[in-house]
C-alpha cells in the first residue's frame, strides 16, 4: 500500500456518537468503513458465517425473515464470555476480510484517507490494521444518558452495558486523538475542525 494512504481507526463506547463524528469526515470526502457493517454483510441469509453461528446458538436467533436477530443474540452472549469468544472467531476474521476489501477499493480511487470505524477496535486486537488510533468520549453521566434515551432502557440496565465494556477511560489512552463528544453539537463542531485541520494541514482534502 502506498505510504501516502492513511487508515484512520475511529473507536469509542456505545453511546458516544461515533457515527456523527464519522458523518463529519464523510461528508469532507473521506469513505468511512463502518465495522458494524461489515458485521452485518458478513451474515446475510444462507451465508456460511450465519449458518455457523445457527448451529452454535440455534434457530431462536434467527428471525422470520431468515435474517439474524442481532438483539437476541446480544442478550445470550452478554453474561456468556466463552460463547461470545465463539462468535468473535466466526465474525472477526470476516471483518478483517471484508475491511480489506473496502479499503482496497477506497485506494483504488484514489483516497489518501479512510476511516475504519469499530467499536471493538481495541478490543479485538486490531489497532494493527490502522495507522492511527482515534477514541470518541463522553463523560459517564452523558454516555448513561443517550444510551437510556436512544433505546428506551432503565439507569440499571444502561449502566451494566456500560460495566460490560472497556472504560472509557481505559479506551482513551489508546487514542493518539481523543474527540470529546460530550458537548453541545457546536462545540463538537469546532473540536472536530480542529482536528481535521490538523489532520490536513489546512482543512481541506
Amino acid at each position: 500500500m502506498p505510504a501516502k494512504i492513511r487508515i484512520i481507526g475511529l473507536t469509542g463506547g456505545i453511546a458516544t456518537g461515533k457515527s456523527s463524528i464519522a458523518l463529519f469526515f464523510a461528508e469532507r470526502g473521506v469513505p468511512v468503513i463502518d465495522a458494524d457493517q461489515l458485521a452485518r454483510d458478513a451474515v446475510l441469509p444462507e451465508s456460511p458465517a450465519l449458518e455457523k453461528i445457527i448451529s452454535l446458538f440455534g434457530r431462536d436467533v434467527i428471525t422470520h425473515y431468515g435474517e439474524l436477530d442481532r438483539k437476541r443474540l446480544g442478550t445470550l452472549i452478554f453474561s456468556d464470555p466463552e460463547k461470545r469468544r465463539q462468535l468473535e472467531d466466526i465474525l472477526h476474521p470476516l471483518i478483517r476480510k471484508l475491511a480489506k476489501e473496502r479499503i482496497d477499493l477506497a485506494v483504488a480511487a484514489g483516497h489518501q484517507r479512510i476511516i475504519y470505524m469499530a467499536p471493538l477496535l481495541i478490543e479485538a486486537g486490531a489497532t494493527d490494521r490502522v495507522d492511527t488510533v482515534w477514541v470518541v468520549t463522553v463523560r459517564p453521566e452523558i454516555q448513561l444518558e443517550r444510551l437510556m434515551r436512544r433505546d428506551g432502557i432503565s439507569p440499571e440496565q444502561a449502566q451494566l452495558i456500560v460495566d460490560s465494556q472497556m472504560p472509557l477511560s481505559e479506551k482513551e489512552h489508546y487514542g493518539s486523538v481523543v474527540i470529546d463528544n460530550s458537548g453541545t453539537e457546536a462545540e463538537t463542531l469546532m473540536i472536530l475542525e480542529t482536528v481535521w485541520a490538523k489532520e490536513t494541514g489546512s482543512g481541506n482534502e
